[in-house]
């Protein structure tokens, strides 16, 4: 289905930006699997508007039914990939592809990485974080993947067309009947190690296994703006997507703003990013129509 603009990310700065672009005519479509940071906030006492404390899960909710109110398209789904081509892009959730000439990546940040010894030594040496990136450069290798999420799912399919010798680790946690393909060999058990010297060679288990192992993929949670900033090819700083004063991305139509994008990590910041990189996109798509900009 075609959009005007599709957001990815149901926190402060995507359902902002859906508020703005909706009430200025456009056609939106907010993805997201759940409230992001927010979910587990407790007590919010420093955002405007509110003279009692109040839950991260009711701003977000409250955000939610006024985008709605308005006429965005809210879906609860997990966006796992996006892609571009010069007709604009096209962004896979795990229940379908909606296409948009605008996209704004607005997921948030994770806040936790894979606390296992040797994984920060072993990062970009043998240690990715995107199939598609990198897959190449394992081409019929032993590999192990890590999640055991839809993300991770889909992280797998797109490995399949490099190697068929991948071993899902899902570090923990149960893995889902039916999500990974007959075949496959998935471990259930909690990682105790990445070994390698300088290069990855093997993940150890908490039981005493060592898998050996040439590379390894890391698809934990849901897809982050990291993972989509590597796989459509844009300019991140750290874990950050880089954008310039509007919020742009390198690519036309794609737009980045809120935790995302570094800074302060705030709601107050996050909704100020999502107003402004909506007016951007609004100018932009009445640029592609030819109507005058509000």
């Amino acid at each position: 289905m075609n959009y005007d603009a599709i957001i990815i990310g149901k926190g402060p700065a995507g359902i902002q930006a859906a508020i703005y672009l909706v009430r200025a005519g456009n056609s939106v479509l907010v993805i997201g699997k759940d409230r992001g940071a927010l979910e587990k906030a407790e007590k919010v006492e420093n955002f405007f508007g509110f003279p009692e404390a109040v839950s991260g899960a009711e701003i977000v909710d409250r955000g939610i039914a006024q985008a709605e109110r308005l006429g965005a398209s809210i879906l609860t789904d997990e966006a796992v990939g996006v892609s571009y081509s010069g007709d604009g892009y096209t962004v896979t959730a795990t229940r379908g592809e909606y296409t948009a000439p605008a996209v704004l990546i607005a997921t948030g940040k994770s806040r936790a990485g894979l606390k296992v010894p040797g994984f920060e030594g072993l990062k970009g040496n043998g240690i990715s974080f995107c199939a598609v990136c990198d897959g190449f450069f394992f081409r019929n290798k032993a590999v192990a993947l890590i999640g055991s999420g839809e993300y991770a799912a889909r992280e797998l399919h797109e490995l399949q067309a490099f190697t068929r010798d991948i071993t899902v680790f899902t570090n923990g946690e149960p893995a889902v009947p039916g999500r990974f393909p007959e075949g496959i060999r998935v471990v259930e058990d909690k990682i105790a190690r990445f070994t390698g010297d300088g290069r990855l060679t093997g993940i150890e288990t908490a039981s005493g296994e060592t898998v050996d192992v040439s590379g390894c993929f890391v698809a934990l949670g849901t897809a982050g703006a990291a993972d989509f900033a590597a796989k459509i090819g844009i300019e991140t700083r750290g874990q950050d997507i880089a954008v310039d004063g509007e919020l742009k991305t390198g690519l036309p139509g794609l737009w980045a703003a809120g935790d995302c994008t570094g800074g302060y990590l705030q709601i107050a910041k996050a909704v100020a990013d999502g107003a402004h990189a909506a007016k951007s996109i609004n100018a932009y798509l009445k640029g592609l129509s030819g109507r005058e900009a509000v």
